[in-house]
C-alpha cells in the first residue's frame, strides 16, 4: 500500500513538473516575442520623441505628426488586446512560473493599462494631447519686457538679480506659460484617468503609484511621514531664509512667509544659490573651463571607479549644448537621459554651460545614463531594464551629483587649491538649501497637487488656488500678489504635463541617495560623510554596479535592506544634516518662527 502511493505521489509530481516547465516555456516564447516587437517599437517612439525635443520649429507639425504616429504603433502592440489576455492567462498560475517570468508578465500589464486597445479611442486621443502639450510647453516664447529670454536667461536673473522690480518681472514672466497649458492639463487628467480605468485602475495617480507595489494612500503617508521627519529643520532654514533675504533685499518688515519672487528659483524648490561659500565658488573656475570639459570631465569620473568610457553612440547622438543664437528652431532645456532603444543606444538632452549648477547636472544626469549600461546585460530581459524603482534611477544620478561637489572630490580634479579654506557650517547650509529645501517642494507640494488632480478630480477653477495652498503649508511660500484662476502656476513645471504622477520618485531619490552615500562613507571609504572622495575608488564603483546591475529584477524593498542595512528612512539625511540643526537654532534665536508641522 505504501510503494502504491509513493507511486502516485512520484507519478503527480512528474506531471506537475512536467506542467510547470510547460506553462515556463509557454512563457518564454511569449516573453522573447513580445520583447523582440515591442524594443523595436519603443526605439522608433523614442526616436521620435527625441527629434520632437531637440528641433521645436515654430508652425512645422511635422515633428508632433511623427510623434503621434510612432507612439500610437507602441500603445497599440503594448495595449494589444492579446497581449493583456496571454499575460493574465499565464499569470493565473503563477506559482509555476519563474520569479524573472512573474516581473516580465506583470511589467507587461503595467505597460498595457497606459495603452488599453480596449479603449483605443481614449488612447489615441491621450497621445495627441500630450505630443500637443509637449510643444507647447518647450516652444513658449517667454518674455521679458518685450523680449524673448530663455529658460536659462531666466534662472540666471533669478540667480543675481537684486532688484525686486526685476526679480517680480522675471518670476511672473517664468509663469505665462501655465495659461497656455491649462486647458491641455484638464484634457490631459481626463483622458489619462479613462485610459487607466480600462485595465482596473481607480485614476492616472494610483496607477504610477502601483509600480512601487504600493497603494496611492501608501504613498501619500509615506510622503507625510517623511515630511514631518525633516519638519525641524526645513523650518530653521526657513527662518533663516526669511531673515536673511529681507535684509539682502533692503525690507525692513519680515515676512511671515517667503514671496516666490525673492528665492533663486522658479519653483522655489532649491534655495542653494543664495549662499556663496568663500574658496568653493566654482562658478568662477568653471566660467574658465569649457562646456565640453564639463562633460569630459563627468566622464573621467565615472571611469575612475572603474566603469567604462561612455560609448560611442553616446557622444554621436546626444544633444548636450545650448543652440546657436541663429538656430532657427528650438530645444528642450530640460537635463534628461534616454535609453533609446533599451540596448546600446543611449543619449542625454541638456544644455551645458560652464557653471556649477551644470557641473552637478552633468554627474547626474550621467549617473542615469551609466545605470542604463549596467543593467543592459544578459541576465536583465529588456522589459525589466529599470531601476529597481523608479526613485533608485533618481537617487543614484543625485548620489553622484552630492559626490562630485564635496571638497576633497573637487580638490582631487584640481578646482581648488589644498590652500582654499572653506567655512564648512556654511558648506553644509549650501547643501541643506538643496537637499532639504527639496523635500516640503517633491514630497509635499507636488505629489499632494497631483493627488488631488487625478484622485480627487480637483475643480479647475480650483488649480490655482489649491497650488498655493499647498505652496504655503508644505514650502512657507506665498506669491507676490493674489493669483486668480486663470492661471495655471503648477503647469510652469514640466513635469505636471510631460512625467505626470511620479514627482515623489525625487523626493524618495533624496531619501536613498543619503542612505547608499550613509553607507559608501562610513564602510567603504571609512570618510566624514561631509568629506568624501569617490573619485578613484573601484570599491565604490563595485557597490555602486551592484546595485544597478539587476535592473528591476529584484525586489527593491529587499535590495534596499541588502545594500543598507535599513528600510527607506529620513534617518540618514537628518543624521548627515544634524550640526546645522543646532548651528541653525542659534542663528534663529529671537526670530519668529510662523510655519506649522505638515499634516501626517
Amino acid at each position: 500500500m505504501f510503494r502504491l502511493f509513493s507511486v502516485i505521489i512520484a507519478i503527480f509530481m512528474i506531471l506537475s513538473c512536467n506542467s510547470s516547465k510547460q506553462l515556463q516555456n509557454e512563457a518564454r516564447v511569449f516573453l522573447d516575442n513580445y520583447a523582440e516587437i515591442y524594443k523595436k517599437l519603443y526605439y522608433e517612439s523614442a526616436k521620435a520623441e527625441w527629434r520632437s525635443n531637440t528641433m521645436i520649429i515654430k508652425g512645422d507639425s511635422s515633428n508632433s505628426i511623427a510623434t503621434r504616429k510612432a507612439n500610437e504603433a507602441l500603445a497599440k502592440f503594448s495595449g494589444g488586446v492579446e497581449n493583456i489576455n496571454t499575460a493574465k492567462k499565464l499569470l493565473k498560475e503563477k506559482d509555476k512560473l519563474l520569479p524573472i517570468q512573474q516581473r516580465q508578465l506583470e511589467r507587461v500589464l503595467y505597460l498595457a493599462a497606459n495603452n488599453p486597445q480596449t479603449v483605443s479611442d481614449i488612447v489615441k486621443e491621450r497621445i495627441k494631447a500630450e505630443t500637443a502639450q509637449t510643444e507647447k510647453l518647450f516652444g513658449f516664447d517667454f518674455n521679458i519686457n518685450g523680449k524673448s529670454v530663455t529658460t536659462n536667461q531666466i534662472d540666471e536673473k533669478l540667480k543675481s538679480q537684486t532688484k525686486i522690480s526685476e526679480r517680480l518681472k522675471t518670476w511672473e514672466a517664468s509663469k505665462e506659460v501655465g495659461k497656455q497649458l491649462k486647458p491641455g492639463l484638464v484634457n490631459l487628467r481626463t483622458l489619462r484617468n479613462e485610459t487607466v480605468k480600462a485595465l482596473g485602475y481607480n485614476d492616472y495617480f494610483t496607477y504610477q503609484v502601483s509600480e512601487y507595489g504600493m497603494t496611492a494612500e501608501e504613498i501619500i503617508q509615506l510622503t507625510r511621514q517623511i515630511n514631518s521627519e525633516i519638519f525641524p529643520l526645513y523650518r530653521e532654514l526657513h527662518t533663516y531664509t526669511r531673515y536673511e533675504l529681507a535684509d539682502r533685499y533692503g525690507t525692513k518688515e519680515v515676512p511671515d512667509f517667503l514671496p516666490a519672487h525673492w528665492l533663486p528659483n522658479r519653483w522655489g524648490q532649491d534655495w542653494n544659490e543664495m549662499i556663496s561659500v568663500k574658496g568653493l565658488n566654482l562658478d568662477s573656475v568653471l566660467q574658465k573651463k569649457s562646456a565640453e570639459w564639463l562633460m569630459k570631465q563627468g566622464e573621467r569620473f565615472y571611469i575612475s571607479l572603474g566603469l567604462s568610457a561612455l560609448p560611442e553612440i553616446f557622444w554621436e547622438k546626444s544633444s548636450l549644448y545650448p543652440l546657436p543664437q541663429a538656430a532657427l528652431y528650438k530645444k528642450n532645456n530640460h537635463a534628461s537621459a534616454w535609453h533609446m532603444d533599451l540596448e546600446n543606444d543611449v543619449r542625454s538632452l541638456m544644455s551645458v554651460v560652464p557653471n556649477a549648477s551644470w557641473y552637478e547636472t552633468v554627474h547626474h544626469e550621467l549617473g542615469h545614463i551609466y545605470y542604463y549600461i549596467a543593467y543592459t546585460n544578459q541576465e536583465v530581459p529588456p522589459l525589466l531594464r529599470e531601476g529597481a524603482n523608479r526613485a533608485f534611477h533618481e537617487a543614484l544620478g543625485s548620489l553622484l551629483g552630492l559626490a562630485a561637489m564635496q571638497k576633497p572630490f573637487i580638490k582631487e580634479i584640481g578646482l581648488i587649491t589644498d590652500q582654499s579654506t572653506t567655512d564648512e557650517k556654511q558648506l553644509l547650509l549650501k547643501e541643506a538649501l538643496n537637499y532639504i529645501v527639496f523635500i516640503p517642494w517633491s514630497a509635499g507640494v507636488m505629489t499632494e497637487f497631483e493627488h488631488d488632480l487625478y484622485t480627487n478630480n480637483l475643480d479647475p477653477d480650483q488649480f490655482n488656488t489649491r497650488w498655493w495652498e499647498l505652496k504655503k503649508e508644505y514650502q512657507g511660500i506665498v506669491p507676490p500678489s493674489p493669483r486668480g484662476k486663470e492661471y495655471c502656476d503648477a503647469a510652469s513645471k514640466t513635469h505636471i504635463s510631460n512625467d505626470a504622477a511620479q514627482y515623489y520618485d525625487y523626493a524618495l531619490s533624496y531619501i536613498i541617495l543619503f542612505q547608499f552615500h550613509d553607507y559608501i562613507s562610513r564602510n567603504i571609504l571609512k570618510q566624514d560623510p561631509h568629506a568624501t572622495n569617490y573619485y578613484g575608488s573601484k570599491e565604490v564603483g563595485e557597490y555602486l554596479t551592484s546595485i544597478m546591475s539587476p535592473g528591476a529584477t529584484l525586489d527593491w524593498v529587499k535590495l534596499m535592506r541588502e545594500k543598507t542595512g535599513e528600510d527607506l528612512s529620513a534617518r540618514a539625511i537628518m543624521r548627515y544634516f544634524e550640526p546645522l540643526t543646532e548651528y541653525l537654532k542659534e542663528k534663529n534665536k529671537g526670530r519668529k518662527y510662523t510655519l506649522k508641522p505638515p499634516q501626517v
